[in-house]
């Protein structure tokens, strides 16, 4: 029932995010299978990265835009106690990562942001990434402060479904943001994307020739 009642608010944000993306594709990047089809929907108008401040596992400040600068940045919202979503979006993106040259992987910043700060410490949430790659980063914050990464993001907050003690739901966005080695959020790749896909796609972003 709560799974059910959580899908269904799932909706909106992917929505919102989504359809004025429809229809358009990923660059190419010079590769040559990028003509088929592919995951990835690209943002009509780019944005910046965002200059939001969390914590990172370690219990330090860890500044979203400077942390991530010159690599194709995953960034992804959710929580641990997510029973599908998150950790199907986790495990595609490692698995993808495993295979592909260090060349490649060492372009790559993934990024995992709470949305349930109140359960998701940060050794809470080191030891959970820990299960798909060590090289995922974690930040949480108090949550104004992951709520407002997320507006910057202009998604909606995510929002916790009401439940006795602890065994309680959140909603939040399904997707996650790519930004190419420019800075710039220019693709969104939605749940259900397979680690076939991601292990394309990630080269795709890796190359992709930032705008002057």
């Amino acid at each position: 029932m709560h799974t059910s009642r959580l899908s269904r608010w799932l909706v909106l944000p992917l929505v919102i995010v989504l359809a004025a993306c429809e229809g358009r594709r990923a660059p190419s990047a010079g590769r040559p299978e990028a003509g088929g089809a592919t995951a990835a929907r690209e943002f009509p108008n780019p944005r910046p990265k965002p200059d939001f401040v969390l914590t990172d596992t370690d219990g330090q400040a860890f500044a979203f835009r400077e942390g991530t600068e010159g690599r194709m940045t995953l960034l992804f919202f959710g929580y641990t106690n997510c029973p599908d979503i998150c950790p199907v979006h986790m495990a595609n993106i490692a698995a993808a990562l495993h295979k592909l040259p260090d060349e490649i992987v060492r372009q790559v910043a993934v990024v995992f942001v709470t949305v349930d700060p109140e359960r998701d410490t940060p050794a809470r949430l080191r030891e959970w990434l820990d299960h798909f790659d060590r090289g995922f980063i974690g930040l949480t914050g108090t949550q104004a402060e992951v709520d407002s990464a997320q507006v910057a993001m202009r998604l909606p907050p995510a929002y916790r479904e009401a439940a006795e003690g602890e065994a309680y739901f959140v909603g939040h966005s399904a997707h996650v943001i790519a930004f190419t080695k420019d800075g710039l959020a220019r693709f969104a790749l939605p749940f259900g994307t397979r680690q076939s896909e991601w292990a394309q796609e990630i080269p795709r972003l890796v190359a992709y020739p930032g705008q002057p």
